[in-house]
């Protein structure tokens, strides 16, 4: 029982960054989703199937959760995010913690970019 309210608390915490990632640049919104969907999973399924036929992440999360895809569109958003990330940091913090926004970029989005389509 208390395992199944943490993973409630998960998923509203989840559903509450993705909220905040769809106004706020640098934060992602379908990531916190899928976690969300996850712990939904686990402790309140008709909070999972609302995620799930949401108008427009319902079709992210199904594709991620079916084949682990990532939409071409997606893809390209999140880098130029993680882009747009490395210049913010370069030009306001600088040298040498931009390398940081680099190694996020580099390793992140090579993942991101070799996921399905």
């Amino acid at each position: 029982m208390v395992k199944r309210h943490l993973y409630l608390g998960g998923g509203l915490l989840s559903v509450g960054l993705g909220i905040a990632g769809a106004f706020l640049p640098i934060v992602p919104t379908v990531p916190f989703l899928v976690l969300a969907a996850f712990c939904f999973a686990r402790s309140n399924p008709a909070l999972e199937e609302r995620l799930l036929n949401h108008p427009h992440y319902g079709q992210s999360l199904r594709d991620w959760r079916e084949r682990g895809a990532i939409s071409r569109r997606a893809k390209i958003s999140a880098i130029v995010a993680m882009m747009v990330g490395v210049g913010f940091t370069w030009f306001t913090i600088g040298w040498p913690w931009v390398l940081i926004s680099i190694a996020v970029l580099v390793i992140s989005g090579t993942w991101i970019w070799t996921r399905n389509e």
